[in-house]
């Protein structure tokens, strides 16, 4: 099934929940062992959050730090202060309207991770404003899941909860000591002893012996926090995948373990789909609509507001808040252990499964519209859209960008990594000028620190590039760019300077023509300067000449990055 929906261009998780349905008791034909199942579930929980925890570091979230940890408290209460409201009027209990919101507040790590891929918006501003969200919205479900048996415990073994701001409070205090013992001691003690565990397994060259070790370390941390601490296992195996992370083996755990991960989280996703029952969707179809109003609606619009607030451009916005818009494996997680603590119906697994299915697949089918979206937001309120890409320019842009010294060449730098510094770095000791198009502010506010011309923008706007004088400039450099948005921005740039020269840098040898096709002057890709330069390396050891070396480099170069003209 998995392979069914990747085929058909959906996420593979749709897949292994609806593997669980047709294995589940409420449909016809052979019947899987739930309890097994469920059982399986749990490793699956515990390797999941393993694998966070491995993958987890704290500079992508201070990178992001900014947006991403006020943007996704905020938007999670939101959701579930809203999400709980509907419940209540539909007549759940305020409790398990509270938990199911938190549940749904929540995206699916999988499914945004692989929708920015397939677009290419990974490392773009969009992507790395996502993925720091998407952690912050992980951290606080982790929170929430050490939190939910101190304040509904009593509810798990029948007693009566008693909920108020003093227990609440208390239960908080309570959790909050238990978090830092327990992290206290896995960074302290485990911190010492497991990278010296790791080191002498290591050593005995014993490569199934290191993915065991690998695998108790996590279940072993997981239950002992469960055990001696009294917080979630998920919480243990979370702490324990930041631990080994730290370590030199960070990576080899990953490679080597981490498909026992995937395998059991799979069958995590089976074991909901086996929860899913037709006819209590039937009996209650409006739990259904409800849900998805809050994930479609509801999310990305307190999601939209925030991004824009926080003076991002309208195309970063309206990325963002479409691809945290579903809901994964972080929802079931939470809603099993509602479910556990007997605080939600048995109609809240139905209704996340189904929603889950329906948002997972409407995701990357609505991501892929946002240029249209933009489009029409552009056309029916004009205003609103200037307003916005005004505020976000607002105090993070030059006085006069566009300025050259009399006698000077100007050229247009997008993007300020690595090769956008070293490229404004050589115009300057050129005597060519450089103003800088960059979406990271820390970036743009030192530039402005050091006098540089920088304009902050998203560079496929058109206005961003008029601010930034593309009309009067010479040249101008995409020194990182996915496919899609380089084709956008050539494009608008030839608009208002048909004669300016443009130069672009791709990764893949096969987007040459591509970007070619469009209207680039110069393309260079790191995979063809790669090869280069360790095919030069090996001719200087084996005795060539700098002649020769040089005749092979403009060689190449003609071959790779010179367009062929048609005969």
């Amino acid at each position: 099934m998995g392979y069914i929906t990747h085929r058909i261009g959906i996420s593979p998780i749709i897949g292994y929940l609806l593997a669980g349905i047709a294995v589940s008791p409420h449909t016809p034909g052979f019947t899987a062992d739930l309890g097994m199942a469920e059982q399986l579930a749990e490793i699956g929980v515990i390797l999941l959050m393993f694998g966070v925890g491995l993958q987890f570091h704290f500079k992508e979230l201070l990178d992001v730090k900014r947006i991403a940890v006020p943007g996704a408290i905020v938007q999670s209460l939101t959701a579930t202060a809203f999400s709980a409201a509907i419940m209540h009027w539909l007549g759940w209990d305020w409790s398990a309207g509270v938990v199911f919101g938190l549940a749904i507040s929540v995206a699916s790590t999988v499914v945004l991770i692989r929708v920015l891929a397939d677009n290419g918006d990974l490392h773009t501003p969009t992507g790395h404003i996502s993925v720091g969200w998407l952690v912050m919205e992980d951290l606080f479900t982790v929170f929430v899941l050490v939190l939910l048996p101190a304040i509904f415990g009593a509810a798990a073994t029948g007693g009566e909860i008693q909920l108020s701001l003093a227990s609440v409070g208390t239960a908080t205090a309570g959790a909050s000591v238990k978090i830092g013992a327990l992290v206290a001691f896995t960074f302290l003690v485990g911190g010492w002893v497991i990278p010296r565990l790791l080191t002498g397994i290591a050593k005995t060259g014993s490569r199934e012996l290191f993915t065991l070790s690998v695998l108790a370390i996590a279940l072993g941390i997981a239950v002992g926090a469960a055990k001696l601490f009294g917080v979630s296992m998920a919480l243990g195996a979370f702490l324990a995948g930041m631990v080994v992370g730290r370590s030199d083996f960070s990576l080899r755990a990953a490679t080597e373990a981490l498909p026992m991960r995937d395998a059991f989280a799979v069958l995590f996703f089976v074991s909901v789909g086996m929860l899913f029952d037709w006819q209590s969707l039937v009996d209650h179809p409006l739990l259904v609509v409800a849900t998805m109003l809050v994930i479609l609606i509801g999310k990305p619009l307190a999601a939209f507001v925030i991004v824009v607030l926080m003076r991002y451009p309208l195309r970063v916005a309206l990325s963002v808040s479409v691809i945290l818009a579903q809901i994964g494996e972080f929802s079931f997680i939470l809603a099993t252990m509602g479910r556990q603590l007997n605080i939600l119906p048995e109609t809240a697994t139905n209704t996340l499964v189904a929603s889950a299915i329906l948002s997972i697949t409407l995701n990357p089918l609505t991501y892929r519209l946002i240029p249209a979206i933009e489009r029409g937001v552009e056309r029916i309120a004009p205003g609103f859209v200037r307003w916005i890409n005004r505020r976000a320019a607002g105090d993070h842009v030059n006085p006069d960008p566009a300025h050259a010294a009399p006698g000077r060449q100007r050229a247009i730098v997008i993007g300020y990594g690595p090769v956008g510094q070293i490229v404004a770095r050589l115009l300057k000791e050129n005597e060519i000028d450089p103003t800088i198009v960059e979406l990271n502010v820390d970036t743009v506010q030192r530039l402005k620190a050091e006098g540089i011309p920088v304009v902050y923008g998203d560079a496929t706007r058109i206005d961003t590039l008029t601010q930034a004088g593309v009309a009067g400039a010479q040249a101008l450099v995409l020194s990182a760019f996915s496919i899609k948005d380089g084709r956008e921005v050539v494009r608008q740039v030839r608009e208002i300077n048909p004669k300016i020269r443009i130069v672009a840098r791709t990764a893949y040898l096969r987007e040459l023509d591509v970007l070619r096709g469009v209207g680039v002057d110069g393309v260079f890709s790191g995979e063809g300067e790669v090869a280069l330069a360790v095919a030069e390396h090996i001719l200087r050891d084996f005795g060539a000449t700098p002649e020769q070396i040089e005749r092979e480099r403009e060689r190449v170069h003609k071959e790779l990055f010179t367009p062929q003209k048609a005969h």
